[in-house]
């Protein structure tokens, strides 16, 4: 008897451990509440947006980003705020239009545990845009035409040939200052074309430009990074849960990456880049995964003791990048 009740006790016991601890492990996992905007939210373009959050497991220190989703399609970066539980007057990019499909979807950013990254997405509020009063219309005043002053009929020939004479005298005067000025106007004109073209034979030509837009998706840039070699290690892995994001990476506008799933496991892709001139690195999603926006962790590095982590997001809209330089 004693023999079978010792491996039950020891059972029970190690069932009651295991639960205090995975309780214990709940208590600590990091977590991200948004109270404002909800679902009874209605914001003005006009005034700007105000968030308000709390965390629980999430130090001060750290920083939060939001995000506002309209359709489950990001439209714009709110942007990342210390953790203190509010920001206020946010503005809104010139394409937020009026609607009640929008939400606010809030990241914890470089979590304690990655696997734990607390992320939270509001119900659907409204945005409107200000009703401005129609601008009373003035009355015009009235102008009425003075007629012209007819010669008096009482005056003789003589007095009437004097009276055509200072007229023809006014009319040449008047004539010879139209073309005074038109001649000091063309003047200037010359003068202003001599400038232009001096100014055009000294531009020193202007430094390549990175890209803006690929594909009809606007490019961001949030980071500048500078390395000592052309030669170039970028590792890539899913920022947070593992939710299905499909990515690609292009490096210059061609594909260094295509079509990848992301997991936790951290992909090391070899790259070239060209010392005479700013690279550009971006994020393409080819989808929002369960929890958009698409959002994944580099780390790049040219093999020395300098590596950089940057994490990056990209919805259907948008893609983010980095800027990469060879110093020289």
């Amino acid at each position: 008897m004693k023999t079978k009740i010792f491996p039950l006790y020891s059972f029970l016991l190690f069932m009651l451990t295991t639960v205090f601890l995975g309780t214990l492990h709940a208590q600590e996992r990091s977590v991200l509440n948004i109270a404002s905007p909800n679902a009874t939210t209605v914001w003005k373009l006009s005034d700007g947006a105000t968030l308000e959050w709390s965390t629980q497991h999430i130090g001060e220190e750290k920083n939060i980003r939001f995000f506002l989703i309209r359709d489950e399609m990001v439209v714009q970066e709110l942007g990342i705020f210390p953790n203190t539980g509010t920001a206020t007057n946010i503005k809104f990019a010139k394409n937020i239009g009026a609607g009640n499909h929008y939400k606010v979807m809030g990241i914890e950013l470089f979590p304690d545990d990655k696997f734990k990254i607390a992320k939270f997405a509001t119900p659907f509020f409204s945005i409107q845009k200000e009703v401005k009063n129609s601008p009373v219309v003035s009355e015009r005043a009235v102008v009425v035409a003075q007629p012209k002053q007819a010669k008096p009929e009482s005056l003789s020939k003589n007095e009437l040939r004097r009276l055509e004479k200072k007229e023809r005298k006014a009319k040449k005067l008047a004539d010879a200052k139209k073309k005074e000025e038109a001649k000091r106007v063309e003047k200037v004109a010359a003068k202003e074309k001599e400038t232009t073209v001096a100014v055009k034979e000294n531009v020193i030509p202007e430094k390549p430009k990175l890209r803006e837009e690929f594909v009809g998706r606007n490019i961001t840039y949030v980071n500048d990074l500078s390395f000592d070699g052309t030669e170039i290690s970028v590792y890539i892995w899913d920022h947070g849960r593992q939710d299905g994001d499909i990515v690609s990476i292009y490096l210059n506008g061609e594909p260094v990456l295509s079509k990848y799933y992301l997991t936790y496991w951290k992909k090391e892709i070899k790259i070239k880049v060209d010392p005479n001139k700013p690279n550009d690195l971006f994020l393409y999603a080819h989808n929002l995964g369960s929890a958009p926006p698409n959002t994944v962790s580099l780390k790049i590095s040219d093999g020395t003791t300098t590596s950089e982590d940057i994490i990056l997001n990209s919805d259907l809209k948008s893609c983010e990048a980095v800027s990469i330089s060879v110093n020289k």
